[in-house]
């Protein structure tokens, strides 16, 4: 358990931390009331934000004054027109070594990411199978089905048929995902023979120094099978306050001899450049070169993981007929289904309704697309594998006692409205 008094200490080192970087520190208050360390952190990053366009005013998308090279903390930029060319030279937003040969590209947004990389297979894999695992992140098949028609998408079923079977004369790819149960990801990275020609590894929903990232790096290398790592930087490697849309793609290295993995990064930053995906150097944050970047994310990090594991024994318990899924790989939220079946536009007012409550309450939980906040956030979503619309409840980076107070509260409203 966390303590208040050790969790305000905590906030305290973040917000030094975003105010040590401004020009010009602000003065930071203790805070006092939890609503007072998000809007200060969030009040820190807007600073941090204005700064660097006041900063770096002659810096247009032309770079026309070629004056000095752009930068954002550790970060150095090079780039000519609509940062098509865009070159980054800073730290590895991972936590573990940088892997020998491996290579980013930076872009706009996660989906940005994802975008120009399955745009850019078109030219090594004219005809691939994409195996995508059970409840991976919905917008990634929608974008698979409904413009990559050069993959034809299969999902993982119970068994590891699809990526253990014959494959016949068909590429075959798996884009491993963290949104999907414990048990399929821990399914795949034991797998010894699986017959893949790559690996596309999300790794959003993960810590940056994850151990499960790690593991899937070593199993793709003991496989021999190449490896790209997807990510959206927004969620977990911004200390919370969303600093901006980044997201990247870093080509890992290729344990065997195929030509291939070269020629995908040639590819992919063709893409980015065509579709105009390139990210802003304005997005990334400053703080995370420095020394207590790290640390202060491990720690939000396991706060977040240790609340989460305390909503799924309390959700078990009190609401045992409503659990969808409980145990996702990342860890950092569970699901809720309702007795009746619940179309779209119903999920979506069962969770404005939990919100508007949880508000009166005074309760830190927030109706929010996202997660990894300083405070709860719930959402709709639909479950391919039941095939129905839930409730996403995501855990917070607050004080113990305080989620615990949140949990207890959603579990009393879901039952009174569900009953």
């Amino acid at each position: 358990m966390e303590t208040v008094e050790a969790y305000s200490a905590r906030k305290k080192e973040e917000l030094d931390l975003l105010t040590s970087l401004l020009a010009d520190p602000l003065t930071i208050r203790s805070p006092k009331l939890i609503t007072e360390v998000i809007e200060q952190k969030f009040h820190l990053a807007a600073a941090l934000k204005a700064e660097h366009v006041l900063h770096d005013w002659a810096l247009t998308e032309t770079a026309w004054t070629h004056s000095h090279r752009p930068r954002s903390g550790p970060f150095e930029f090079e780039y000519d027109y609509q940062r098509a060319d865009l070159e980054v030279r800073g730290p590895s937003f991972y936590g573990f070594e940088k892997q020998s040969g491996s290579k980013t590209v930076y872009t706009g947004s996660g989906m940005a990411a994802i975008s120009a990389l399955l745009m850019a297979m078109a030219s090594i894999f004219p005809e691939a199978d994409i195996v995508t695992m059970p409840n991976s992140y919905g917008e990634t098949a929608e974008l698979i089905d409904g413009h990559a028609k050069h993959l034809r998408r299969i999902e993982l079923g119970r068994s590891l048929a699809e990526i253990t079977s014959f494959r016949g004369s068909r590429p075959r790819i798996l884009l491993l995902d963290s949104c999907t149960s414990v048990g399929a990801f821990e399914a795949i990275v034991k797998c010894a023979q699986p017959l893949l020609d790559l690996v596309v590894f999300d790794t959003t929903s993960f810590s940056s120094g994850s151990g499960h990232i790690v593991r899937a790096l070593n199993w793709a290398h003991d496989t021999k099978i190449p490896i790209v790592l997807l990510r959206s930087h927004t969620k977990l490697d911004s200390l919370g306050v969303e600093y901006g849309r980044l997201g990247s793609i870093v080509f890992a290295g290729c344990p065997n001899e195929k030509r291939f993995p070269q020629d995908l990064l040639t590819e992919t930053r063709n893409a980015v450049r065509l579709f105009g995906g390139a990210a802003l150097p304005a997005h990334f944050p400053p703080f995370v070169g420095a020394p207590a970047y790290r640390s202060l994310t491990n720690r939000r990090v396991a706060a977040i993981l240790r609340n989460n594991r305390r909503a799924m024994r309390h959700f078990s318990a009190a609401l045992a007929s409503s659990s969808a899924e409980f145990h996702f790989a990342h860890g950092l939220y569970v699901t809720l289904t309702s007795a009746r079946t619940l179309d779209e536009s119903e999920a979506r007012e069962v969770v404005a309704e939990l919100c508007a409550d949880m508000d009166r309450r005074g309760l830190p939980l927030r109706h929010a697309g996202s997660f990894g906040f300083d405070f709860g956030a719930a959402e709709w979503s639909r479950d391919r594998v039941r095939d129905r619309y839930v409730v996403r409840i995501a855990a917070a980076d607050l004080p113990t006692s305080l989620w615990d107070e949140v949990v207890a509260a959603v579990a009393v409203w879901w039952r009174a409205h569900e009953g």
